[in-house]
């Protein structure tokens, strides 16, 4: 007889803390690096609050403010066989360490003849939907989907949060782990031997009329849209990707060969988004079978305003979800 797992309720913010908190326990090749993560700060949003006090600063650094310098020195510590975790505050300033990023920790394990992994987590958070302006709102995603060597990840609930930095941060290969902190305040279960795999996508609501394939604050804006839906007799599926590298790409035509229409929501920018790629994938291994167009929603193709708003009219809600999905089940009738 299997014993049921024990949960306890969550927010991502909390998630993430102790993913940082057990792998600082667990491994002692551990360690963080990042502006202002030592108590009392305790980081930007409060996500390493109490680490540098309870596993030491020698275990939780606070670094100058420069990106570039926390990337080299996190990217050169994993080459030596340390486990660093990187945060970079705000996924905007991320521009000034793709260099080491993208040419130095990607393509270590390639350039070695796969002698030299680089088992870097570079955190960061975008701030969309809080009013933080066109330097601080961004979703650039798709910059590290282009790099052949990295690994993305963009969690939605607190237990995939929580599972899912773990497996980077012991994952042998560079991961970017994306957070988004318009969510840290969302809770959920948590099981406490919940395991996700990297690379592995997750149907968070099944259906069988449309298929909405999304991620992180995404998920939460198709799970209420499909609700609205339901009550219209539109039955939808939330596929999360949780990983957009390694891409899942046989759960996602797994589930829209079963409904038969897909919706593209993310929010990273719609022209040349992640949700492009999922098109043409989608486009070009069901055609035939789909009964209508692939719908992308993303931002809209302009800075990000500060006033709110000006603000919820550039990104993809909940609202914009249900009708996309309302069209597309009528142009497949």
């Amino acid at each position: 007889m299997t014993t049921p797992a024990q949960t306890r309720t969550l927010t991502v913010l909390a998630a993430l803390q102790e993913a940082l908190d057990e792998a600082l326990a667990e491994d002692e090749r551990v360690f963080l690096l990042g502006e202002d993560l030592a108590d009392p700060a305790g980081g930007v949003s409060g996500v390493t609050a109490g680490l540098s006090t309870k596993h030491g600063r020698e275990r939780v650094l606070d670094t100058p403010i420069s990106e570039a310098a926390i990337a080299g020195a996190a990217i050169g510590a994993a080459l030596e066989g340390r486990l660093p975790v990187a945060e970079i505050m705000i996924m905007d300033f991320i521009g000034i360490a793709m260099d080491q990023i993208v040419n130095v920790a990607a393509k270590a394990r390639f350039m070695s003849d796969g002698r030299t992994p680089c088992p870097v987590t570079v955190r960061t958070a975008t701030f969309a939907g809080l009013g933080s302006g066109a330097t601080h709102s961004q979703s650039l995603e798709s910059w590290f989907m282009h790099v052949p060597g990295m690994k993305v990840i963009v969690p939605s609930t607190p237990a995939d949060a929580k599972a899912l930095l773990k497996a980077a941060i012991f994952d042998p290969d560079p991961c970017l782990f994306i957070e988004t902190v318009y969510t840290y305040g969302a809770r959920g279960e948590v099981p406490d031997d919940h395991v996700a795999e990297l690379g592995k996508a997750d149907i968070k609501r099944p259906g069988t009329d449309v298929t909405i394939v999304t991620y992180g604050r995404g998920v939460f804006d198709a799970l209420a849209a499909a609700d609205e839906l339901a009550a219209e007799g539109i039955d939808a599926e939330v596929l999360d990707l949780r990983t957009l590298v390694p891409l899942d790409a046989a759960a996602v035509l797994e589930s829209v060969g079963r409904t038969g229409r897909a919706v593209v929501s993310h929010y990273a920018t719609e022209f040349a988004g992640p949700g492009a790629e999922l098109a043409a994938q989608i486009g070009g291994e069901l055609f035939g079978r789909l009964k209508a167009p692939v719908r992308r929603l993303g931002a809209r193709f302009r800075p990000i305003p500060s006033a709110s708003v000006l603000e919820e009219a550039v990104f993809p809600d909940a609202a914009r979800v249900a009708a996309a999905v309302r069209e597309t089940v009528e142009a497949g009738r």
